[in-house]
């Protein structure tokens, strides 16, 4: 009996002994655990919190490279901040692309815009010509040699390879405080002020290629819409002028077969990836004849250029290209923001439409012609392409009048000056003297206007607003001179007819 019970007693010990040691061993097991995860913990923590922080760096960098256009981004900034000064004229330099055989003729178009002194630029001839003492004129340079590069083209010329190569020439003059590079030919005519404007508005630490295209719809199909036409120029900005600089002699190894050097330009340029930025105050003017359509219906954009001027009329009729040209910049001088600029207004007393060129043209039409007629050339000039019609231009036009009663009396510049006293530019605009038909409507005809006097005041900050058309306004006049106002358009003021 006690044997039993001794035996029950030690059972049961040994059953609490080793529940006890399994319950201890339980407890220094899960407390052994607790201090390596207490341990642990900030490792894991830091290294995730590392594995994040390289995760969001890759991201960053994977999403915003840091590509030489943001480094750019983050220079203008820098630059706004100190108090970078404007553009002005001698931060542009200008490239002209220019021919010997035709150098004594097209030089005194250069001498006209040309400011010595005040421009920087270089004309680039192909061989040696005699230079004249006191001549206005940019340095002179020849262009290397072009001979170890393919031109396949058969209606071209080679010397589309040195043009083309202008932009890199120029470039590694190594000018100092350049901001834009602006090409253009030598039978082209800019208005210096106007390119500045323009640029202006443009970061010239960014990629920009500036220029227009070809008033031809057949000419833009030919070579590209994509293309700045060279002759009307355009402008490149220093940073990427430098890049062009460094591919280009192997980008024109990839394009034998190209016409000229403006494609060829395009050509680098889309191999950089640089698309075209229009502005349609680039004149390429693929046409021929009469430019007084065009010109007396300037779009609302400043004027920079006009080229191909030994193929249209002179501007000025009985006048030398030349002297039709230097009248123009004579009047240009007293606002060269506003030159060419179309205002519309209508005499209706007399039932006359007015239509006005500031600085070039004014035109009196009898009876009532709308502005949106009014804003859109005459077909004064023809195609580029001799036989094709009014539908191959890149723009609207309208037909020259056929009816007797409306064909226009044209008034062009004869003299401009600046009334101190008054603030404003007095410009004198005499009739051209043609034959007109016999009208038969009971309206008063102009005929009896000899001149027109243009009062305008200077507007040198036009186009840093909203561009809009000027307006103009009949003044009291007599039966020979006829006085017009012209400027900014007054709250509710309109070209009503």
């Amino acid at each position: 009996m006690t044997s039993a019970s001794s035996q029950r007693g030690l059972s049961n010990l040994r059953r609490t002994v080793t529940w006890l040691f399994i319950t201890l061993l339980i407890i220094y097991l899960l407390y052994s655990f607790n201090l390596i995860l207490n341990k642990d913990s900030p490792e894991c923590t830091n290294s995730l919190s590392s594995s994040s922080e390289l995760s969001t760096k890759e991201s960053i960098s994977t999403t915003f490279p840091q590509t030489e256009n943001s480094k750019n981004s983050t220079s203008l900034s820098v630059q706004e901040n100190t108090g970078e000064p404007e553009t002005g004229l001698k931060h542009i330099v200008f490239g002209i692309a220019a021919s010997t055989n035709l150098w004594d003729k097209r030089k005194e178009y250069i001498k006209l815009w040309w400011r010595p002194g005040e421009m920087r630029g270089v004309v680039w001839l192909d061989k040696n010509v005699t230079i004249k003492k006191n001549e206005d004129l940019p340095e002179i340079r020849i262009s290397e040699n072009t001979t170890k590069f393919l031109y396949t083209n058969r209606q071209g010329n080679r010397s589309a390879l040195r043009i083309s190569r202008v932009v890199s020439e120029t470039i590694r003059l190594g000018l100092k405080n350049v901001r834009w590079f602006v090409m253009g030919d030598d039978d082209t005519v800019f208005n210096v002020d106007n390119v500045v404007r323009v640029l202006s508005k443009y970061d010239h630490n960014q990629y920009y290629y500036i220029g227009s295209s070809s008033e031809s719809h057949i000419q833009n199909i030919f070579f590209s819409y994509a293309m700045a036409y060279g002759g009307g120029g355009f402008a490149i900005s220093y940073p990427l002028a430098k890049e062009l600089e460094k591919i280009q002699d192997r980008c024109l190894q990839r394009y034998p077969g190209l016409y000229g050097s403006d494609d060829r330009i395009q050509a680098c340029m889309a191999e950089l990836g640089v698309p075209l930025t229009r502005e349609p105050g680039f004149h390429q003017y693929d046409v021929y004849g009469n430019l007084l359509g065009l010109l007396g219906a300037h779009p609302v954009t400043p004027l920079v250029s006009i080229h191909h001027l030994d193929v249209v009329d002179p501007i000025i009729p009985r006048m030398s290209r030349i002297d039709g040209l230097q009248r123009v910049f004579e009047s240009m001088k007293y606002d060269t923001a506003s030159i060419m600029q179309q205002s519309i207004c209508y005499d209706k007393q007399k039932y006359w439409s007015i239509s006005v060129s500031w600085g070039y043209v004014v035109q009196i039409t009898r009876g009532n012609i709308s502005p949106r007629e009014l804003e859109m050339p005459t077909r004064t000039f023809l195609n580029w392409y001799k036989r094709a019609d009014y539908t191959a231009y890149a723009f609207n036009t309208r037909p020259v009048t056929k009816h007797p009663c409306q064909k226009p009396f044209v008034y062009y510049i004869s003299a401009a000056k600046y009334d101190r006293s008054k603030n404003q530019i007095v410009g004198i605009y005499h009739r051209h003297r043609e034959s007109y038909p016999y009208c038969r409507w009971k309206i008063e005809s102009p005929e009896s206007i000899n001149a027109i006097v243009v009062l305008k005041k200077p507007d040198d900050n036009r186009w840093q607003k909203a561009a809009r058309r000027d307006c103009c306004k009949v003044l009291p006049s007599n039966n020979s001179y006829l006085y017009i106002w012209v400027g900014n358009c007054r709250a509710g003021e309109t070209s009503e007819m």
